[in-house]
């Protein structure tokens, strides 16, 4: 058994790995660029590119690995991102494939928009085994090198958003990481829906309130409009179709849709998930100015 780690450079696919390689099972990372520091077996994927799902099957059979049976889905960052998914998931199954992990999110269900197509997908299939990964907010949102929430707050020591005082319960890549590895790997997980949430629910005020005692500088919660941060987003660089929908997810937010609490990641892994305090501290050094780069 081989096991496929789509998205294979990003926050929860390149944990993943590092799980896989510490139990000794083999695995293939793709994405859209390969890096020639990395450990591990690489391949060019590319969701747009359907001639790249083949190369896949042929890179792993090339490298002497045992045949590609379960595939972690981590979707492409594009609006309609449900049809080249979907592609692949059928692709995929005449190749062999009988497992598949979805990273999807807390807020979307089955048969929903964007991942919850691909969710409702996979539910209809007839001789596969499938869960699925809805993890709330990641922490690394606030850490990853280009993140305007991480920019801000070096750069400006402030963070925007349109939450108000909506609360979140975020979660580190780390802890999404362990419950995915568990889903490959465990054939009791199969038809399972995991919300992985983090241990206590916070404002983004609060958040600053937490980054003021770490870094011991004052940071400052921005309260926005919907369509102030829009704005704000988009002179991020960031296209204006994501900056409205992102803002629109803080409206969300606000409105309670977050709000909530488990034991999943206890349950799942045995180890209860990090707080938003212990992530602040390993990453402190991310927020000073002299600081260019993060972990992702």
């Amino acid at each position: 058994m081989t096991i496929l780690l789509l998205g294979g450079r990003g926050k929860t696919a390149s944990r993943i790995a590092g799980l896989l390689h510490a139990a000794d099972i083999p695995f293939l990372v793709a994405s859209r660029s390969t890096s020639s520091t990395s450990p591990f077996r690489q391949a060019k994927f590319d969701w747009l590119i359907e001639e790249s799902y083949e190369s896949l099957f042929l890179k792993a059979s090339a490298e002497g690995m045992a045949p590609i049976t379960t595939a972690y889905l981590v979707p492409p960052p594009i609006f309609d991102l449900a049809p080249p998914m979907i592609k692949f998931v059928d692709f995929a199954r005449q190749r062999g494939v009988r497992r598949f992990v979805l990273l999807s999110a807390s807020t979307i269900e089955k048969g929903g928009p964007a991942m919850g197509q691909v969710h409702e997908r996979l539910a209809s299939l007839a001789g596969i085994e499938y869960a699925v990964l809805r993890p709330t907010w990641f922490m690394e949102n606030f850490s990853s090198p280009q993140e305007p929430q991480r920019l801000a707050i070096r750069d400006e020591n402030k963070l925007y958003s349109a939450a108000g005082d909506g609360r979140i319960p975020f979660v580190s890549a780390d802890d999404i990481a362990r419950v995915g590895f568990h889903a490959l790997m465990d054939a009791g997980s199969s038809g399972k829906e995991y919300l992985i949430l983090g241990p206590e629910l916070l404002t983004y005020s609060e958040v600053a309130s937490i980054l003021t005692t770490v870094l011991g500088r004052q940071i400052t919660h921005v309260n926005l409009s919907e369509s102030e941060l829009a704005r704000y987003l988009e002179t991020t660089g960031m296209p204006a179709e994501d900056s409205s929908m992102m803002a629109g997810m803080d409206s969300i937010i606000k409105n309670g849709a977050e709000q909530r609490l488990n034991h999943v990641v206890e349950e799942v892994t045995g180890f209860p998930p990090r707080s938003f305090h212990d992530f602040a501290v390993r990453e402190k050094q991310c927020w000073t100015k002299a600081s260019t780069q993060s972990s992702l």
